[in-house]
Formats: C-alpha cells, structure tokens, sequence
C-alpha cells in the first residue's frame, strides 16, 4: 500500500467497526496501528512519514482547530462520520512530529443489560438526586456506562439533563427526557464554568465528562448536595481509592469539611474494568458497587476509607461486590478463564485461594 494518501485516513476510520477495533493510532514511523480486544496491533501499511501523518490530520481537522493545535501541541476533539460513529480524538506533538488516537464510539448507545449493568447499578438512577461516580483505568468503558445509564432516564422519565463533556461522544437520541449536551472550549470555557451555569439551569440530571480538577469536584459534591444527580468519572481502581482521591484533592484546612459533605451526597460508585473473555471474541466488564449507607458514612466522616472493604462484605446481600468477587462469578459462569481472572484482580493472592476454596482449576 505505497500509495498511501492522507484522504485514506477516513477509509481506516470507517472500518474500525468491522475490526472490532477500540482505538486507531498514527504516528511517525509507524504503519498504522489499531487496539482490538486490548491488544495493539500493525495494519499492513508502510511506515507513516513527518509529512504525510501531517497531512492526515489536516485532512480531518478544520482550520480552526490546526491553528489550535500548532499553538497548544495538542487537542481534544470529537469526529463524526455519519453512518459510521463518532471518534474521540487526541492529537498531539511528540519528538518526531504529531500523532493522533481515535476512540471509536458508535452512533447507538448500548442499553444498559448489554452492557452488563444489573438492577443494583441501575437502581443508583432512581430518585434523582447523589453522587454516582463510575471509576476505573483508561479503555475501560466508564464513559459507555454512564451514557447508558443516562439514556436509560432519557427513555423512560421527563427529566432535564445537562452533560458537560471534553469532548461529546455519544449523542443521545430523542426521548422522554430534554437534553443540554455542552462541550469544553466549544460551548463553554472550562467543565468549572458549565458546571456552575449548569446549577441555574433547572437540571435533575448533570452528567460531568470526569471530574479533573478540585474546582469541578467542590461543585459536582455540592450540586449533588443540592438535590441533583451527579454522574462523573475518575481513573481509580477501586471505591476505596476513589473516596481518598476525592478527599486527597483538596488542601488540608478543607479535608474535614469535604469529608462531611461527600459522606451526605455520595450515593454510589462502580469500579469497572474491561477483560477479555474466555473466547477471545470480546471483552465482558467485571464491575465493582459500593453502595452508600450509614456505615460507610461514618467512614467517610472519619477518613476510615480502609475500612470500606468490609462494609461491602456485609452488604453483598443489597447488591455490592468487589471486583474480584465479580471476577469470580465471570469465572465460574465460564465467561473468562481463572487465568486471565487473575490478571485483572485488584488481589490475585486472594483471588487464586478462592479458587481453591471453589474447586475452579486453572
């Protein structure tokens, strides 16, 4: 494929889909790469030059955003293709010249039942008001997750929701409900500056793309505190994690303070992670809940966030679960090998003695 233009750009894109393909990458010196399954992978292209991974950017970026990223080395977008999908795109400058990663989001948000989701997690969208927070590393499915909780209300209840996002993804379809979608540095200045506009809008529901700075976290803890559901996201691994990285967050003379005011507006968190199942044919999420309540109240309150595993032990008859108790029950269900269980486990050591316990052979 000598003959490799910049216009062949939007041919790769379009055929993510047919690839199963999470992710396109093009960088200089690099034939084009995609993620499929986790898994990076080289297509059958020759090695991308300076000038012509310049030029497929170009390709796909208005004047306006070239100016952007030849003054900033960097830029977060959103592209569309219609009858394909959307896709997430970051494209920056590195020492060889610019390379670009495109996440592809497809035109239909999954429901919440193909996704995994069960009624517990489900159940965290009712009586609008809380903070739910969807955690866990890069790829791992938290923005589908929250996109499919959100138009689970837009389809059954006449809510107004306002989304703040860097950039949009999905774009929801039409309804019960009525849907602002804002992104940052498109239709408003910073995801700070929404958020506080966003309180004088009259919403129910406030989806907050992740929750990046202190500024954003004060204001989404205290619009939940407020009486509005409050989703957003952050890269933890696990619910314990992600109420220390919250509190962690803000200078010491707040600590106390913060600590009040999450302990009363938390409603939920979902530690997920993406693996591959036992065929090799897709990726199944195991997931995390930790539900809020009057002990992990008092925790919080407290700063006794270690702790916290036991109080969602004695709560597994409501519904929470750690995540290798979740991985466990994609084992058992013979959904992922033990192998691969163990390599996704927040405690493999603990994880592999359950196994023994169970009879699961490796």
């Amino acid at each position: 494929m000598a003959d490799l233009q910049p216009e062949s750009i939007w041919n790769y894109l379009e055929k993510m889909h047919s690839m199963h393909a999470s992710d396109l990458i093009i960088s200089v010196g690099n034939p084009i790469k995609v993620r499929i399954r986790g898994l990076l992978k080289s297509l059958e292209t020759p090695s991308l030059s300076e000038k012509l991974v310049y030029e497929m950017i170009k390709v796909l970026l208005s004047p306006e955003q070239m100016k952007t990223l030849e003054e900033d080395w960097d830029l977060d977008l959103s592209l569309h293709r219609k009858g394909v999908g959307r896709f997430r795109t970051n494209v920056l400058k590195q020492r060889l010249g610019y390379m670009a990663v495109f996440r592809f989001i497809p035109d239909s948000i999954p429901d919440p039942d193909s996704l995994g989701l069960d009624k517990v997690i489900k159940d965290l969208m009712d009586n609008h008001q809380g903070l739910v927070l969807v955690t866990g590393p890069i790829r791992s499915g938290k923005t589908t997750t929250m996109a499919s909780l959100v138009n689970m209300i837009n389809q059954k209840e006449k809510s107004h929701i306002i989304t703040i996002e860097d950039p949009i993804e999905y774009i929801y379809p039409a309804g019960q409900s009525m849907i602002n979608q804002r992104e940052v540095r498109k239709h408003t200045m910073s995801t700070a500056a929404a958020m506080r506009a966003a309180l004088r809008e009259d919403p129910d529901v406030i989806l907050v793309g992740e929750m990046r700075d202190l500024e954003t976290m004060e204001l989404a803890i205290g619009a939940a505190e407020t009486g509005h559901l409050v989703l957003s996201t952050l890269q933890t691994k696990s619910a314990a994690k992600t109420i220390d990285r919250v509190v962690d967050a803000f200078p010491p003379k707040q600590v106390e303070q913060i600590r009040t005011l999450l302990s009363g507006s938390l409603k939920g968190i979902i530690s997920q992670k993406l693996i591959p199942s036992a065929d090799g044919k897709s990726m199944i999420m195991a997931s995390e809940v930790l539900l809020a309540n009057i002990s992990l109240t008092k925790m919080i309150k407290e700063g006794k966030t270690f702790q916290i595993a036991s109080v969602m032990q004695m709560g597994r008859a409501h519904g929470m679960r750690t995540l290798d108790h979740s991985i466990l029950g994609l084992v058992k269900e013979k959904r992922i090998t033990p192998v691969t269980g163990l390599k996704y486990a927040n405690n493999p050591k603990a994880l592999s003695e359950e196994y023994t316990t169970q009879g699961i052979e490796m």
